[in-house]
């Protein structure tokens, strides 16, 4: 139930917004009572926070699996740390959406636990950056902590505008996307 109560608020979050969206939505749309949402959580709070945690947690995971590739270039950790975030609009577009829109509605508690998490992500993203520089498969002379910003700054946008369904796939994207920045950072 708790799942379903997480999903069924993903749905309404993205749609009405978290502000709009009330307990009593979410009830009405699983057919349960208030009483079984407050058996799972203690606020619809609480709801945005594991919805933020979910997402982030498990991009965190996959990007780790990436990082410890000893068999990958830093070219292609980069390619595969992309494709990964844009491989997942097509599943948790709505997940990334609320995480992207909706975190000004957490308590400050709730706001540092997700503002680490996306800081770990960022960090390993700009330490793929940071390697492949020293392993010379980058220029040395880049910023990898404005990089990384920048990067994940256009990829974070990518939720509200790309339709995996559409003209080019999310394979794709990546692609266009790696040519656009190693045309900036491939060392000659």
């Amino acid at each position: 139930m708790k799942q379903k109560i997480l999903k069924e608020s993903i749905d309404l979050f993205d749609a009405k917004g978290f502000k709009e969206t009330s307990i009593q939505d979410i009830v009405d749309k699983i057919g349960v009572t208030k009483g079984t949402f407050y058996y799972y959580f203690d606020s619809k709070q609480e709801v945005l926070r594991d919805i933020h945690l979910a997402y982030l947690e498990g991009l965190l995971e996959e990007q780790q699996v990436i990082y410890k590739d000893n068999q990958s270039t830093y070219k292609d950790k980069l390619f595969k740390v992309i494709y990964l975030i844009n491989s997942k609009i097509e599943t948790k577009g709505k997940d990334a959406r609320i995480v992207f829109r909706e975190m000004r509605h957490l308590n400050e508690n709730h706001v540092n636990q997700i503002k680490q998490k996306r800081k770990e992500f960022r960090i390993i993203f700009e330490q793929i950056l940071d390697e492949g520089k020293k392993a010379e498969e980058f220029k040395d002379n880049i910023r990898t902590d404005i990089l990384a910003f920048a990067i994940l700054g256009m990829l974070n946008r990518n939720y509200y505008w790309f339709k995996p369904d559409g003209e080019i796939s999310d394979y794709e994207l990546s692609e266009l996307y790696m040519e656009m920045i190693l045309s900036g950072i491939n060392k000659d």
